[in-house]
């Protein structure tokens, strides 16, 4: 299935996406006489098993053909993020290639503690954003950065689970752009603590979330020495229409599931939980440049501006599309930490 949040009129409501169509996933089981459905994504995760059967017999006759089920009449920009309320939001560091390339970038060797367990961190869960536009403040803007990644939403709740046990508390997949202020990153993390405000401003999933069954055919052995399902998935970033990153998700180090067994590691985990995978090899800017001032002292660095368009594509994931805006507005931390200075 791929399920969608969207907009219909002032309501939220969730619905099936299908060949550019969305079907609204409560009116389609009251239409069939079916069990009914909750109208909230959080809620229907948390419904369980037998609202999700539901939902997956109605996605059968939709893709049969064999209903009289009609699409909903919304616009183009109608989509959300699928869980616009997560319960939480982690994000992980499981691409090898990307923090290679990161360190070598900043002439350091590479981390051996990386081989040795996965690591997340927390951001903001409710600053989740969807497709379409992006509003941020003038100093994010100083080193804006995107980050390419996939993603994956809990559907049940778990405590001290085995890797080998993992994967079956995976309820979806979808894209991630990890969004970042370099310079507001790097000035916090020299305190040996974050990211925080770097990163706490936009978190960006979407289109679509996609249940395990539809990717089934891409699903490949996980690296050697790692545990659970990997899956044979190009991903991609333009930036106004120019190809910047390219990368496929079964070179993820540390699967999904290891990443889980870590996370509920003494905790539990929750249905609605978004955990991201980390950004896949050259998809961002801080890498891409790096690489290139390496290679070639004269290499044009880029960053985001206000107008760019970021599109973001995984096979089987659908496509991922924003606008990034500039906030007007003169309030500015890195100017009152000037004037502070100046003082």
């Amino acid at each position: 299935m791929k399920l969608v949040t969207y907009r219909l009129g002032n309501r939220e409501r969730i619905g099936l996406w299908h060949d550019g169509s969305i079907y609204n996933l409560p009116d389609a089981a009251k239409s069939l006489g079916f069990t009914a459905l909750p109208d909230d994504m959080l809620d229907f995760i948390r419904a369980g098993e037998a609202s999700w059967e539901v939902a997956r017999k109605i996605n059968a006759k939709i893709r049969s053909g064999n209903s009289d089920l009609s699409p909903e009449a919304v616009g183009e920009n109608a989509l959300m993020a699928p869980v616009p309320r997560p319960t939480s939001c982690r994000d992980g560091y499981a691409f090898r290639q990307h923090v290679a390339a990161a360190r070598r970038n900043r002439k350091v060797p590479m981390i051996p503690e990386f081989d040795q367990y996965p690591i997340f961190y927390f951001t903001n869960h409710n600053a989740i954003q969807g497709p379409g536009e992006i509003r941020c403040m003038p100093d994010h803007f100083q080193k804006l950065d995107f980050e390419l990644e996939s993603a994956i939403v809990i559907g049940k709740k778990g405590r001290n689970i085995r890797a080998s046990e993992a994967d079956q508390y995976i309820f979806g997949y979808l894209i991630m752009n990890d969004m970042s202020a370099r310079t507001l990153q790097m000035e916090e993390m020299v305190l040996n603590l974050g990211p925080a405000k770097g990163k706490d401003f936009s978190t960006v999933i979407g289109p679509w979330l996609v249940t395990p069954d539809e990717l089934e055919s891409h699903r490949v052995s996980p690296k050697p020495g790692h545990v659970g399902n990997s899956y044979d998935l190009t991903m991609k970033c333009w930036v106004n229409d120019k190809l910047v990153s390219s990368g496929n998700m079964k070179d993820m180090d540390w699967t999904f599931a290891e990443i889980v067994e870590r996370c509920a590691y003494g905790v539990d985990i929750l249905p609605g939980d978004v955990i991201g995978s980390g950004t896949v090899g050259t998809g961002c800017f801080l890498e891409l440049n790096g690489t290139g001032l390496l290679q070639d002292p004269n290499y044009p660095v880029q960053w985001l501006q206000d107008g760019d368009r970021v599109d973001m594509e995984i096979t089987g994931l659908g496509r991922l599309s924003n606008t990034i805006r500039k906030e007007n507005t003169d309030f500015s931390l890195f100017a009152i930490k000037k004037q502070a200075q100046e003082a």
